[in-house]
């Protein structure tokens, strides 16, 4: 008997992580179906059927990973927000230069995928705001991680500013985007990259 425990046990392991890359890999459709349909019709009007049928899976498997809408809203923004994050630390990373050319490669990076990537745009800067507070709170964590960034860039070595600038400078460079998004990504990147480069030389002027 004990040994025909250990022969299923193996099996019995491997089962159980079949099953969680399954839950996982359906966790992450239905967020690229989230960021889809957000994109499209908004928050507000995006149904956990609507997810659903995007992400082609039932609504009993949206309840596997998700509480609510909210959570899944949550999890579509953390992701975006991750994704914007890691590709614009890279861009200033393969910049080099001093930190103020890195910081502009940063900004280009962050204006040219909000324009290739309207739908992950919209989540990131739109459907997010005022929903609850701890979606806000997500989204003040967004703005002092891209804060620091920039910060980092142009003051390497340095301890960051305080917070509140930081999100301040953050949310003024998102407020420059929202505004170049209304009126039809108009000028080009390279422009209003440089017009959110002198909101973001306020952090290092804060440090003189």
């Amino acid at each position: 008997m004990a040994s025909m425990t250990a022969e299923l046990a193996p099996a019995r392991r491997y089962r159980g992580a079949e099953a969680d890359e399954r839950r996982a890999q359906r966790r992450a459709q239905l967020i690229a179906a989230a960021v889809q349909v957000y994109g499209e019709r908004g928050y507000q009007n995006a149904t956990v059927k609507a997810v659903c049928e995007a992400a082609g899976l039932t609504e009993r498997y949206f309840y596997e990973s998700f509480a609510n809408s909210e959570a899944l809203l949550l999890a579509s923004f953390e992701t975006v927000t991750q994704l914007l994050l890691q590709k614009i630390e890279k861009a200033g990373e393969a910049a080099g230069g001093d930190g103020q050319h890195r910081a502009l490669a940063m900004l280009r990076t962050y204006f040219g995928t909000l324009q290739c990537e309207p739908r992950s745009a919209r989540v990131f800067l739109v459907e997010i705001r005022g929903v609850s507070r701890p979606v806000d709170a997500a989204l003040g964590l967004s703005l002092r991680e891209f804060g620091g960034l920039l910060s980092r860039a142009l003051l390497p070595g340095e301890a960051e500013p305080d917070p509140m600038l930081l999100a301040g400078v953050a949310g003024g460079i998102i407020h420059v985007a929202l505004h170049w998004i209304r009126h039809g990504y108009s000028p080009d990147v390279d422009t209003v990259a440089a017009t959110a480069l002198q909101l973001a030389l306020v952090l290092k002027r804060g440090a003189d």
